[in-house]
């Protein structure tokens, strides 16, 4: 049975409780009246009963601005109602036989939507069966930031559906990696800005963008360099956290893949400072010291060979494809400027780095 029969339906039962049989006749008749005029009329009284449909629902409307919410399950039935109340439409009916009739009925889209003066019922109609006019909410996955700061910040985002608090990193994990291939979330979620309907949750956003880093890295890694020092996808995720962290120059990040490159090849000691500072976690306070070059952990660069066993960090396309694709080089030494321009200096040899370390430490005095 359709929403406005059973509408239709209810409605003759309220009315009828107490009614005699001639009163409770009086639709039944009308309805055998109308079939009978169609029957007589044929494809003609059905045109110019939806010629008349049209032009009414056609009609501007003199309202207020309105915001709607359509959620996952509801239906039209229950929309109208929306509209009925808001005194937007004065009946149902209608405007739920005209939704029948072209076949929209069960294709609400869900989200808000927001209606100013002036629309009529068929442009709201389009409107929730095509997304129109839905009001739209967004979520930035910063670049660089870690895992855990993306779920401080994403726990405090508005219009957002909260589900993930309270879980540890290794449970909010398994939500998305099945297959289990993964020992840690770090750097599994692709920064990028992200644009949701009011009320989806944490959950659904954060799988969009594990799916979006899978697939980018999948496409990446398919289109790598030949005869590189990282043997799969998730070696090149780790480097190009890494690479993410050191520079946000676009143009040295594949100068420092090269460099890193160039140490893995050579069995030498990645030694870079993000890597460091990571492994200290919370207890870093902005200040990295010798202590904490010298102290081992599994993410400390200065005191293990090869890649940390984790990614640091959410790299973005960029840093990807330039752990992908690192520039040829000599290079296998860099150390900031100082300089306030954000770049680095490479060198070739262990005393031409001395020298730049030197200049570096000079212009970071001018600064103060």
């Amino acid at each position: 049975m359709s929403d406005s029969d059973g509408e239709q339906g209810r409605i003759s039962d309220n009315n009828t409780s107490t009614s005699s049989p001639e009163k409770r006749s009086g639709p039944l008749k009308r309805v055998l009246l109308a079939a009978l005029l169609v029957s007589l009329l044929g494809g003609g009284a059905v045109a110019l009963a939806l010629n008349w449909l049209d032009q009414s629902l056609n009609r501007a409307r003199d309202f207020s601005v309105q915001t709607f919410s359509i959620n996952k399950g509801d239906t039209l039935k229950g929309f109208t109602a929306q509209l009925q109340q808001a005194g937007i439409i004065s009946e149902p009916y209608s405007f739920a036989l005209y939704a029948r009739y072209k076949g929209l009925a069960g294709k609400l889209h869900t989200g808000q939507y927001r209606f100013e003066d002036g629309l009529n019922l068929i442009e709201i109609l389009d409107a929730i069966t095509s997304g129109k006019y839905r009001l739209s909410y967004s979520f930035t996955f910063v670049q660089g930031s870690t895992f855990k700061q993306l779920l401080d910040s994403l726990s405090k985002a508005d219009k957002v559906k909260h589900t993930l608090g309270g879980r540890t990193h290794s449970e909010v994990l398994a939500l998305f990696d099945s297959s289990s291939r993964y020992t840690h979330p770090e750097g599994l979620f692709f920064p990028e800005t992200y644009a949701f309907d009011a009320g989806a949750s944490d959950q659904e956003i954060m799988q969009r963008a594990y799916q979006t880093m899978q697939k980018t890295l999948q496409k990446l890694w398919a289109e790598r360099a030949p005869d590189l020092e990282i043997e799969s996808a998730y070696e090149a995720l780790i480097l190009a956290s890494i690479i993410e962290k050191e520079t946000g120059l676009e143009s040295e990040r594949k100068e420092i893949s090269g460099v890193f490159m160039n140490r893995l090849k050579k069995g030498m000691k990645l030694q870079t400072d993000p890597t460091v500072i990571y492994g200290v976690g919370d207890a870093y306070d902005g200040n990295i010291t010798r202590k904490h070059l010298t102290t081992d952990t599994p993410y400390n660069t200065y005191t293990r060979h090869g890649l940390p066993p984790t990614p640091i960090s959410m790299p973005g396309y960029a840093a990807i494809e330039a752990a992908l694709h690192p520039q040829k080089t000599e290079a296998i030494f860099f150390v900031a400027r100082g300089d306030g321009s954000g770049g680095h200096t490479f060198s070739k040899t262990l005393s031409e780095h001395n020298k730049a370390v030197k200049q570096y430490l000079k212009n970071r005095r001018k600064s103060g």
